[in-house]
């Protein structure tokens, strides 16, 4: 027989997805579009014997986050823009000091106190880092919800594996959508005591530090070669991606999250009208996919994004670079459409918008 699909929210979806990643200490605040996260967690901790704490602020959250990671538990905090602004310290302070943890970003329009739509306007913080100092974060962007519960278990694997902070960034749509997806199978069994670095650990004489360990180990020259060589192991190794039509295509859209699914079938709509449009989704936006951009030759790349200035449009010049030009529509807080895509690519192709 087979296994029966869960119809669920979004934001629950992503909160049992990582429970049953083994998942057992949460801390955050309520902010729309993501407090369903923290409510559900708020009932399954306590049936898990895990933790679960509504921390006074964002900043104290993500600092109690730290505080479980460093014990080997796998931890996570969840947020929307102004929160995950206030993160960043200690989102830098965890990258510096080598302690994995996943924090989820369910985003929203605006900058400042912005507002409770769904947007895209968190990419430049989240693939750029925004908090201060010489890290990056890994950053999973899942485009349905099914991808988004299949990303949870890999975001805590990759935290893990490289001591470091994994953002999982899904705009406010993919959140509050509900979608029949496939949960994992029972809760992963995580043991805490299994990292020789984890203060849960055999101490074995030594006091278990969690700073910079040009602190009190290592030197300054030698902590720059291993973080360098560290986010190119993670560069060469971890950036995810999707192609679709993109062998012969004339122009091809750039997209992520639920922009990358109007996208779809855009490219679908024009190729029966005989516009030949191919798709690139990232599904990291760090690292970013670039190598899906080196075996194509199209007339023209153009960014879909729903923001209101163009963001991500800065990676894919990067990436295109010597390819084809590049272009921008940015949607602002409005969803595109599947007949305005086509348009602007139309208009792009014959030369009428202007080049990024």
């Amino acid at each position: 027989m087979a296994k029966s699909k869960t119809l669920i929210k979004g934001n629950y979806a992503i909160a049992e997805a990582a429970i049953r990643s083994g998942c057992t200490f949460f801390a955050g605040y309520p902010i729309t579009p993501q407090s369903d996260i923290p409510e559900y967690m708020s009932s399954r901790m306590p049936e898990i014997g895990g933790t679960f704490v509504q921390s006074e602020s964002e900043i104290a959250g993500i600092s109690m986050v730290y505080g479980a990671g460093a014990c080997g538990y796998r931890a996570m905090t969840s947020s929307s823009g102004p929160g995950i602004s206030l993160m960043q310290e200690g989102i830098s302070y965890m990258a510096s000091s080598e302690v994995p943890a996943v924090i989820v970003d369910i985003t929203r329009y605006g900058c400042g106190l912005g507002d409770i739509s769904p947007s895209q306007g968190d990419y430049l913080q989240v693939a750029k880092n925004g908090g201060h100092g010489d890290y990056r974060c890994i950053v999973l962007a899942p485009g349905f919800l099914q991808e988004a519960v299949d990303d949870m278990p890999l975001a805590f694997e990759l935290a893990e594996k490289y001591r470091n902070p994994v953002l999982v960034v899904c705009d406010g749509s993919i959140g509050q959508m509900i979608e029949a997806v496939d949960l994992p199978d029972g809760i992963k069994d995580h043991d805490a005591n299994q990292f020789e670095w984890s203060i849960k650990h055999t101490r074995n004489g030594k006091h278990k530090t969690f700073c910079p360990p040009f602190y009190y180990d290592i030197t300054i020259e030698e902590n720059d070669r291993l973080v360098r060589q560290k986010y190119e192991d993670i560069k060469a190794n971890e950036a995810r991606g999707e192609t679709f039509y993109i062998e012969d295509a004339e122009l091809i859209l750039v997209a992520y999250g639920t922009t990358s699914r109007i996208c779809k079938e855009a490219v679908i709509k024009a190729r029966s009208e005989g516009l030949k449009l191919g798709l690139i989704r990232p599904m990291t936006l760090w690292p970013y996919p670039v190598d899906l951009f080196k075996t194509i030759t199209p007339k023209a790349f153009l960014t879909v994004e729903m923001c209101v200035i163009p963001q991500m449009v800065e990676d894919v010049a990067l990436a295109a670079r010597g390819i084809a030009p590049v272009y921008s529509f940015a949607t602002g807080s409005s969803y595109p459409s599947v007949k305005n895509i086509i348009e602007e690519a139309n208009r792009a192709i014959a030369g009428g918008c202007k080049e990024v």
